[in-house]
């Protein structure tokens, strides 16, 4: 075995190590929501970013100001609204005059996605052109104000939340904007002993103590760990087919496909069900993934890729639903 190879090997434990010490951490503000949390860090380890959502109160943004609490990284919550504009978002420009000479300049002042994990709270709450002020950072992790190009610090992980039942004042995310999220997350309302332990603890006077767990550095250590780690060539060819399965046009459908399904999943789909199925690999101590890892990433993956049609409306199918045939 190589030095390299001897030097991942060292890295898959501590990975496994340091994702049971968050796990820990988080354990001490959430309760439950176990499988939110895992997807969560599969996402940040993976460099993608998640689109959570969830009625009120079932503390999406907890989960997510608990996780950048305990990670040594910055943080920024943006809350949108209908009035935010795009400069709230990636920064202004501002006229400076020089106290010496007098000269007046402009100077870029950055906003607050100049950080390492953005909360954009209730995302669809504001007009799609300001929601399109994430997508270049979304994508090339960096911003361009008036024909300058700055980058984001490293790492860069958007965590948005969403509100699936109040649809007034509300305006849906484009495709484009959705397909940049590796993972669309639903969270569900706490199991009843969950939501006892919840109760106790939110009405006491409990105030939990959290320890940093990782740096900036830690996080892209790992990042460039997940792309090194092999990769079958069946494991590739199943996480190819399970998303061409989900065109209608693809020889690979099924005939639920082919009547109720407008819009299939992209490439961006087959890479994100890959790095999913390497990353949930390692951080649980395995060094190749396999089959069972592809298929528990299929959902978060695609649920937001897949179009119904209003053949698939009209009988009350989901994107879910469809997803869900594909396994059966």
């Amino acid at each position: 075995m190589s030095t390299t190879e001897n030097k991942d090997v060292a890295l898959v434990e501590e990975l496994k190590a340091k994702t049971t010490e968050i796990k820990k951490e988080i354990a001490k503000v959430i309760i439950g929501q176990d499988k939110i949390i895992d997807d969560l860090l599969i996402s940040l380890f993976s460099r993608g970013h998640c689109l959570l959502v969830g009625v009120p109160g079932l503390a999406k943004t907890l989960i997510i100001k608990t996780l950048a609490d305990i990670l040594d990284l910055k943080f920024n919550r943006i809350q949108f609204t209908p009035d935010l504009m795009p400069g709230d978002i990636t920064g202004t420009e501002i006229i400076d005059e020089d106290p010496v000479t007098k000269k007046r300049a402009f100077r870029f002042i950055k906003g607050p996605v100049f950080s390492n994990i953005i909360l954009a709270d209730e995302i669809n709450r504001t007009p799609p052109k300001t929601q399109a002020a994430l997508l270049e950072a979304m994508q090339e992790h960096r911003v361009t104000a008036a024909g300058t190009t700055y980058s984001l610090p490293e790492p860069f992980f958007v965590l948005a939340t969403q509100n699936p039942i109040e649809q007034e004042g509300t305006y849906p995310l484009p495709e484009a904007q959705l397909d940049r999220f590796m993972f669309n997350l639903w969270v569900e309302y706490p199991e009843f002993d969950e939501e006892i332990d919840i109760i106790k603890s939110t009405t006491s006077a409990y105030k939990a103590n959290l320890s940093k767990i990782l740096t900036s550095e830690d996080i892209e250590k790992f990042q460039q760990l997940v792309r090194r780690v092999p990769v079958a060539d069946n494991i590739i060819d199943f996480a190819v087919k399970t998303v061409h399965k989900t065109r209608p046009q693809s020889e690979f459908s099924t005939e639920l496909v082919k009547n109720k399904v407008s819009w299939g999943a992209g490439p961006r789909a087959s890479q994100y069900l890959v790095l999913a199925a390497k990353t949930r690999s390692i951080m649980e101590g395995r060094f190749t993934p396999g089959i069972d890892d592809v298929k528990k990433a299929m959902l978060p993956v695609l649920r937001h890729r897949v179009i119904p049609n209003f053949n698939a409306e009209a009988e009350g199918l989901t994107s879910v639903d469809i997803l869900e045939s594909l396994n059966s």
